[in-house]
């Protein structure tokens, strides 16, 4: 072990910077709608069942690897004994840094929200898609220039994560999550208390907390994996790099119940936020998913609502923490990388993986309005195609990096570093491991099996993990 490597300076600090990494966008504006056309209940049974018995083991193998190798994603295969398996962390490292190029430029959206709900939310009342499209280079009069407005934003988000990983893994990453963190969940509590206080709304709630299994289906079930896996920071290169930072007696178990535990909270919150509060205010039939839902739809919903002015930017101030803790997350990873693999500073792979990563996401706002940018795919459903390069990006890391990621993890410490292994690991601390049993056949036989429905429906069926 490098005695000079960075540790977590508490365990309250990993484990709220583990679980900000967790709680991305996806858990506030994807979880409600793919909840609300899952049957409600029944998708939430559903999706705890997988974070039980295939995230929080995954959780475990990737934390366990990282601490037992004590380095970055790409040399922690070197580190225990199988260089053969460097492909894996390369995967994981290359698709942390695709994500991390559009990542920077939604936070850049997210951050021009907070400010445009707080000054002129008429405007965006008046005409949102509008609004929407404007930010991006797109004119009513059906021209389109350069989006310098969602381009400026997004530089003021990645240089803020730049100046947090600047001040390193304690000093930044753990002090930002210590503060990050809890005001997340505050504002949550006081979203919720908006939203169960508007008229119509319990019948928003009785949906979410009712089973409706007519609505379940092998795509729902597909659509929750993918979910829980993108959502817990899974195959990203994340949990291994923030493993590698955890002193021996730290409980890895212990903690990913925790991690699993805060995660699925706030995307259950965000369930019983937006879907009663539609209900309330829109009716259901409005509820929808994705970026085009949180930027366009819910405007009508904080128009509806009153304060809904004030709330608006209450709930844009959330998905900035939310893009911010999961954003670090991405970028440290990278950092880490960079500095051990090639002896960088930690300043000077900073400042240039931000500078490069803000470059290439240009290239993804661009690409959603203003400029007709392609990149070109294959699928059993449709062959040749030439999605837009925004899409393209999205494809290239939920389709293939992430899942194929954490296959390979799955195949190397089931099949090859051994499950035993990273039984001792999560052992050294002195705790007992009373799930070990599960864990073995989890890791080495059911993980691996879900990892490749996911990988192959992926391309046969359209689904995207995100």
């Amino acid at each position: 072990m490098d005695n000079k490597r960075s540790q977590w300076g508490s365990r309250v600090g990993f484990i709220l910077a583990a679980a900000g990494s967790a709680v991305g966008l996806g858990n506030i504006w994807k979880f409600p709608g793919r909840a609300y056309e899952g049957g409600g209940g029944s998708f939430l049974l559903i999706y705890l069942l997988i974070v039980i018995f295939l995230g929080a083991p995954l959780m475990i193998t990737e934390l366990s690897v990282g601490r037992a190798s004590q380095s970055n994603i790409v040399s922690t295969f070197q580190r225990l004994g199988h260089k053969g398996y460097s492909w894996v962390g390369w995967i994981g490292v290359c698709g942390a840094f695709v994500i991390t190029c559009y990542y920077c430029h939604v936070g850049g959206w997210v951050l021009r929200y907070v400010f445009g709900y707080a000054l002129e939310a008429p405007a965006i009342y008046e005409d949102s898609l509008g609004y929407f499209y404007e930010m991006l280079g797109a004119h009513a009069d059906g021209t389109t220039s350069v989006p310098w407005t969602a381009i400026g934003f997004a530089a003021a988000f990645t240089a803020l994560n730049a100046v947090i990983i600047l001040k390193g893994v304690v000093g930044g990453i753990e002090r930002f999550n210590k503060i990050g963190m809890p005001a997340l969940f505050i504002l949550l509590l006081i979203l919720l208390a908006r939203t169960v206080t508007l008229p119509g709304s319990m019948q928003g709630l009785k949906y979410m907390l009712s089973f409706d299994w007519s609505k379940v289906s092998f795509s729902t079930i597909l659509a929750a994996l993918g979910q829980a896996f993108y959502s817990l920071s899974i195959g990203m290169a994340i949990m291994i790099t923030y493993g590698s930072y955890l002193p021996k007696n730290e409980n890895i178990a212990k903690n990913t119940t925790l991690i699993c535990i805060m995660d699925t909270l706030v995307a259950v919150l965000a369930g019983f936020i937006i879907v009663p509060g539609v209900f309330a205010t829109l009716g259901e039939e409005e509820i929808g998913k994705g970026g085009g839902f949180a930027f366009v739809s819910l405007a009508k919903m904080f128009e509806s609502m009153p304060g809904g002015r004030f709330f608006g930017v209450l709930f844009y101030l959330l998905l900035l923490f939310a893009a911010l803790t999961s954003c670090i997350s991405l970028i440290e990873s990278i950092v880490a990388f960079l500095t051990e693999k090639f002896s960088l500073q930690r300043k000077t792979a900073t400042v240039w993986l931000c500078l490069i990563l803000f470059a290439i996401g240009c290239l993804y706002t661009c690409s959603q309005a203003a400029v007709p940018l392609h990149g070109i795919w294959l699928d059993g459903t449709n062959g040749v195609t030439y999605p837009a390069f925004c899409d393209f990006m999205e494809y290239l890391t939920d389709r293939i990096m992430i899942p194929v990621c954490a296959l390979g993890c799955c195949i190397f410490v089931g099949w090859v570093w051994k499950p035993e292994k990273a039984i001792e690991e999560v052992k050294s601390c002195g705790a007992a491991f009373k799930l070990a049993g599960i864990y073995k056949i989890l890791i080495k036989y059911v993980a691996p099996v879900a990892i490749l429905t996911i990988l192959i429906m992926s391309f046969t069926s359209g689904m995207t993990l995100s």
